[in-house]
C-alpha cells in the first residue's frame, strides 16, 4: 500500500532536481508503484487502511486496495512513468518555443505534473466518496494549470473551458455522492447499502460529461488538442477514463440504475461511438483527431456497462487498452510537433514513415490497441461480445451494432495511419528523434502486447473474473 504514495516524493523533490535527472526520478517513483501494484494485482491482494472517522454522513475515511483499484492503478502508474520520461525533451522544446527559461519553468512543471499524475493514482485507492472527490478536484486543478501555463493557441480560454466543463462534471457527481451519504448515513464504500435512482442519475450525468459522451463532448477536442502533449497523453487516456472507475464503484454497490435504463444507455453508447468515430475522418488537426477518437472509445465503456458481469470485465480492459493506446498516439503526435516545429496539420502530412520510422511504428501499436488487434484491447472486445450475448441473447441487431462499432475503430485507425505515415513522401528531412520521444512509447506498447500472452493474460483475466465472482 505504501508504494502507491511513493510518487509523493517526486512532487516534493523533482522540482529541485536539474535537467533530465528530474524526469528519470519522477518516472522511477511511478515505476516502483507500477511493479508493486502489479504484484498486488496478480496475487489478488486486498486491504483497507483506516485514516480517520469523520462526522456523519461522511463516515470512515480509508484507503481501499482491491482488484479494481490495482487494475486502474498499475495502468496510471505505467503511463505516468513513461510520459514523465517523454516530458523532458518535449517540454524543453515547448519552453524554448514560448521563450521561457527552461530551468525555471521545469520546477513549476514537475510539481504540477507529478501532483496531477499522483492524484489520479490516489483516487482509485480512495475508500470514501468524499476522499475520491478531493483527489478528483486536485487532478482537475493541476491539469488546468498545466494547460493554462503551457498550452497552445488561446490557452487561457481553452484552460477555462476545460476547467468549467470538468468542474460541472465534478459538482454533479458530488451532489450524487452527498445524496448517497445522507441516504446511507456514510460515504464509506464498504458501508453503503444502496444508491437511489436520483443519486445514480446525478453521478451518471456527471460522469457522462467527464467521459465524455456525445453531446457533452464539446469541451474535449479543444482541451486535448491545445493542451501540451504530455498533458494530452494523461488527459485523454487516464483522466477522462476515471469517470468509468467512478461509475464502476457505484455499479459494484447497486446496479439498479443500469438495469432499469440498460437499453437507453446501450444505444447512447452506440451513438457516441459511431458519431464520434465518423467525426475522426473529418479532422485536419492531428491532436483533435485523436480527441474525437477518445470520445468514440468512451462509447465502448458505456456499452460495456450495460452487459452484465462480462461487460464489466470489458470496462476494466477497455480502460487499460485505451490508456495504453491513446498515450502512445498522443506522444507520437507530440514527437512530430517537436521534431517538425509544430506540425499538426494532416493536409501537410503523408509518407512520414520514411522520415520518422520509430514514431510511425509506435503509432501503429497505439492504433492496434484501439482496434483490438494483437493487444490487450482484443481481450476487451471478446468480453464485450460475450456480455452482449449473455445480456441480449443472439440478437442479430445488437450484435451487428456492436460489431459495426468495432469496425469503425479499425477503419479510422488505419485510415489515419495511411494518411500520416504512408502514401506520397513529403519533402521533410529525415529527422533524428530524441530517444526519450520514442522509447517510452515502445515500453507501453510492449506491455500492451504482453497482456494477451500467458502468463500475464492468464493472471489478469483470472484476477478480474475471481473478484467479480465469475463470468
Amino acid at each position: 500500500m505504501y508504494a502507491v504514495f511513493i510518487p509523493a516524493i517526486a512532487i516534493i523533490m523533482a522540482p529541485f532536481i536539474r535537467g533530465r535527472a528530474a524526469a528519470y526520478f519522477s518516472a522511477l517513483t511511478f515505476v516502483v508503484s507500477f511493479f508493486a501494484i502489479l504484484y498486488a494485482f496478480v496475487t489478488k491482494a486486498e486491504y483497507m487502511v483506516d485514516l480517520f472517522t469523520a462526522f456523519e454522513p461522511v463516515g470512515r475515511i480509508y484507503l481501499l486496495g482491491d482488484t479494481v483499484s490495482h487494475a486502474f492503478g498499475f495502468t496510471i502508474a505505467l503511463v505516468s512513468a513513461m510520459v514523465a520520461l517523454y516530458s523532458y525533451p518535449y517540454m524543453k522544446h515547448r519552453f524554448e518555443e514560448m521563450e521561457l527559461n527552461p530551468s525555471t519553468e521545469f520546477k513549476k512543471y514537475w510539481f504540477l505534473y507529478n501532483l496531477y499524475a499522483a492524484s489520479m493514482l490516489w483516487l482509485v485507492y480512495a475508500g470514501n466518496l468524499i476522499l475520491l472527490y478531493v483527489f478528483l478536484e486536485i487532478s482537475l486543478i493541476a491539469s488546468f494549470l498545466l494547460i493554462y501555463y503551457y498550452g497552445y493557441g488561446n490557452r487561457v480560454w481553452v484552460g477555462l473551458l476545460y476547467f468549467v466543463w470538468t468542474n460541472i462534471a465534478g459538482v454533479l457527481a458530488l451532489v450524487g455522492f452527498l445524496m448517497i451519504g445522507f441516504e446511507n448515513k456514510t460515504l464509506a464504500l464498504d458501508s453503503i447499502a444502496s444508491v437511489s435512482m436520483l443519486a445514480w442519475l446525478f453521478v451518471f450525468i456527471g460522469m457522462v460529461v467527464k467521459l465524455p459522451g456525445l453531446g457533452p463532448h464539446v469541451w474535449l477536442p479543444w482541451a486535448h488538442a491545445e493542451a501540451p502533449t504530455p498533458v494530452s497523453a494523461l488527459l485523454s487516456p487516464l483522466t477522462v477514463g476515471l469517470a468509468a472507475y467512478i461509475l464502476l464503484r457505484i455499479y459494484l454497490i447497486d446496479q439498479s440504475f443500469i438495469e432499469v435504463y440498460r437499453s437507453e444507455i446501450f444505444l447512447y453508447g452506440i451513438l457516441t461511438s459511431v458519431v464520434a468515430g465518423f467525426a475522426v475522418f473529418k479532422q485536419k488537426d492531428h491532436k483533435r483527431l485523436l480527441a474525437y477518437s477518445t470520445v468514440s472509445q468512451m462509447g465502448y465503456i458505456l456499452i460495456a456497462f450495460t452487459l452484465g458481469t462480462a461487460g464489466i470485465v470489458g470496462v476494466i480492459i477497455q480502460y487499460i487498452s485505451h490508456a495504453f493506446g491513446k498515450s502512445i498516439l498522443f506522444m507520437s503526435a507530440g514527437a512530430i510537433i517537436a521534431v517538425y516545429h509544430g506540425l499538426r496539420d494532416l493536409d501537410r502530412m503523408s509518407g512520414m514513415h520514411e522520415q520518422i520510422p520509430t514514431i510511425a511504428n509506435a503509432a501503429l501499436i497505439g492504433f492496434m490497441n484501439l482496434s483490438g488487434i494483437l493487444a490487450i484491447g482484443m481481450i476487451g472486445e471478446f468480453f464485450i461480445l460475450k456480455g452482449l450475448v449473455d445480456t441480449f441473447g443472439l440478437s442479430l441487431d445488437a450484435i451487428l451494432l456492436v460489431v459495426f462499432v468495432f469496425i469503425i475503430s479499425g477503419l479510422y485507425s488505419f485510415y489515419t495511419m495511411k494518411r500520416i505515415y504512408y502514401g506520397r513522401v513529403r519533402d521533410y528531412e529525415k529527422a533524428k528523434v530524441n530517444r526519450l520521444l520514442d522509447t517510452p512509447l515502445y515500453i507501453i506498447g510492449a506491455i500492451s502486447i504482453l497482456f494477451i500472452l500467458p502468463p500475464l493474460a492468464t493472471w489478469f483475466v483470472d484476477a478480474v473474473i475471481s473478484f467479480l465472482g465469475g463470468v
